[in-house]
């Protein structure tokens, strides 16, 4: 691919080559990145779109020029702010040229308000330090009266904003005694003397919530409610503290601490007094549920009334009713009684026949004993001659069989060398040693010649 020529100065390199408008809209690209890296641009912010893909496209101008720019989504997300028309900002941004359009543009990296640098920073300083110590966290808040008897409010007795909270509240409930607490809201030493009046609010405890209200402005209106000390000052405050400062697009760090943010100081108002019409309506309706809930009550009892009516009886009626249910008592009771008579017995009865069913008959007993034992007596005498007779002729069979017997009439038993008899001399060799025992004694030889 050729090299792209070099812009020059010398007319004669347009007269040799002619440049493709890409080729153009490349090379001065790059020389405004090679001449300019990133720069930081003010201006104010016109023609401000967002498209559907999330990039931000704008115009930065003031009273001489504007230049287009871009921030394209993975940059602008880390805004905690939304760009608007009028807003004069500055931004870090690189400067290109968007080749498809030819448009000289910026390429915005970051954004800021401007004129608000270090504040904001202070700003977000403050925040974070805060927020770790707690000062932020809903735990800590405490919840609204529901039903106030006085409500104070601190700010600027010239502030509009304490006009609007004066007509909020008369407007919602004029019953409502109110206190104002005066105290500069913008300017030198305003945090302090904001500080001071929540202070005296919480030492002459007179209140049952306060409203710390002021107007819109800047970031440097606003600085005094941005102040460590009286963010502290709302935190140790006894008294619940509603904050109405600026429009609901400003925050300061007075809003964070307090225990209910409004956007605005007609919403704080609104907030902190219940509406008297609210009030006169709930009522009416808690009228309504008591007398239907009476009447309920009533009805109840009257239908009770009539029940115990309809079972009121003379006493004469209730005599007779009892001397009846008395009688018929007697009456089953005499025949339960009768029935348990006649069943008692005819088991007797019964157990009776049984009994004497299982009674023994002693003569017939005692004659059958006197029968077995004539009987014994007959049949012993023979018994115990066959038994003898039996025994004599075991005797005599194992007087045959006695090894004794058989060693008397001249015979030995011989054992060899393990104790077990010998009944052949096939396992014997010479030098063995054998024990013969005799009718009376006995001997141990030695074998010379096996036979």
């Amino acid at each position: 691919m050729p090299a792209e020529p070099q812009l020059t100065r010398d007319s004669n390199l347009f007269r040799a080559e002619s440049l493709t408008v890409s080729a153009l809209a490349r090379s001065v690209r790059d020389l405004l990145e090679q001449r300019y890296s990133l720069i930081r641009v003010a201006g104010e912010i016109s023609n401000c779109v967002r498209a559907k893909s999330g990039h931000l496209y704008f115009s930065l101008k003031d009273e001489m020029a504007q230049v287009r720019c871009v921030m394209f989504r993975n940059r602008g997300q880390y805004l905690d702010w939304e760009p608007r028309e009028g807003l004069k900002v500055e931004v870090h941004a690189l400067v290109t040229l968007y080749e498809a359009r030819g448009d000289f543009q910026l390429n915005v990296e970051s954004m800021r308000r401007a004129g608000q640098g270090a504040l904001f920073e202070a700003f977000l300083r403050l925040r974070d330090k805060l927020d770790k110590e707690g000062l932020f966290d809903a735990a800590r808040k405490k919840p609204l009266p529901a039903y106030p008897q006085c409500i104070g409010i601190i700010t600027s007795m010239q502030a509009a904003a304490l006009h609007d909270v004066l007509t909020t509240l008369a407007r919602r409930n004029p019953s409502i005694p109110l206190i104002v607490y005066p105290a500069p809201v913008q300017g030198e030493g305003a945090a302090q003397q904001l500080a001071a009046a929540i202070a005296a609010a919480a030492r002459r405890n007179e209140c049952d919530v306060l409203i710390l209200c002021r107007g819109g402005g800047s970031i440097e209106d606003l600085w005094a409610f941005n102040d460590e000390g009286l963010a502290r000052a709302i935190c140790a405050c006894p008294i619940p503290v509603v904050t109405g400062i600026g429009h609901e697009t400003d925050f300061t760090i007075a809003e964070f601490v307090a225990d209910r943010r409004a956007a605005t100081p007609t919403a704080a108002a609104e907030l902190a007094s219940p509406a008297r019409v609210e009030l006169i309506a709930g009522l009416r309706q808690l009228r309504q549920m008591m007398l239907r809930r009476m009447q309920l009550a009533l009805d109840t009892r009257a239908q009770r009334v009539d029940s115990l009516v309809g079972r009121l009886q003379r006493p004469a009626d209730r005599l007779a009713a009892s001397s009846l249910r008395i009688a018929v008592a007697r009456t089953r009771l005499g025949a339960a009684l009768a029935l348990r008579l006649r069943n008692a017995e005819r088991r007797l009865s019964h157990a009776t026949r049984r009994l004497a069913a299982a009674t023994p008959n002693l003569g017939v007993l005692q004659h059958r004993i006197a029968h077995f034992e004539r009987a014994l007596r007959a049949e012993t005498p023979r018994r115990l001659a066959a038994l003898a007779e039996y025994l004599a002729r075991l005797s005599a069979g194992l007087a045959h069989l006695d090894p004794g017997a058989v060693l008397e009439r001249g015979y030995a038993i011989a054992r060899g060398p393990d104790g077990s008899v010998l009944r052949t001399s096939a396992a014997l060799r010479p030098g063995d040693e054998i024990e013969l025992t005799f009718a009376r004694g006995g001997a141990a030889v030695r074998v010379e010649k096996p036979h």
